[in-house]
């Protein structure tokens, strides 16, 4: 499932605040965005509609939840990303955030270890 940035920002604070009203999303997401309540509505109408967030009514009030899984998300927009800006191919990607990236010592520190781990899951 494909999310717009908009849509992005959405789910970023409905997963760290959910269950939430428009009302506690438009505040959570403060001056960053400076929507009006209708632009929120909109978007979170968008989100049911693509089977990304529940909807149900408590009272007055409309509740929101996510359906769409943080992991998932990520796996999804990383993927359209591989696809789009790196042939396809992972080595380039690599190639990119090793090379043009400036990686602190211990995102490299991280990443020899991710790799070591990953070559003893290939050696048993």
């Amino acid at each position: 499932m494909n999310l717009s940035d908009a849509e992005w920002k959405v789910m970023q604070v409905l997963w760290s605040e959910q269950p939430a009203t428009a009302r506690v999303l438009l505040d959570a997401l403060g001056s960053d965005t400076e929507w009006a309540y209708s632009t929120l509505k909109t978007l979170l109408a968008r989100l049911v509609e693509k089977g990304a967030v529940s909807a149900r009514t408590e009272g007055r009030q409309r509740v929101y939840s996510a359906k769409l899984k943080k992991q998932r998300a990520r796996k999804t927009a990383l993927s359209g990303l591989l696809g789009k800006a790196f042939d396809g191919h992972w080595g380039n990607l690599f190639h990119h955030v090793i090379e043009e990236q400036k990686l602190s010592a211990a995102d490299r520190e991280r990443l020899r270890e991710m790799l070591r781990a990953l070559e003893d899951d290939d050696d048993t």
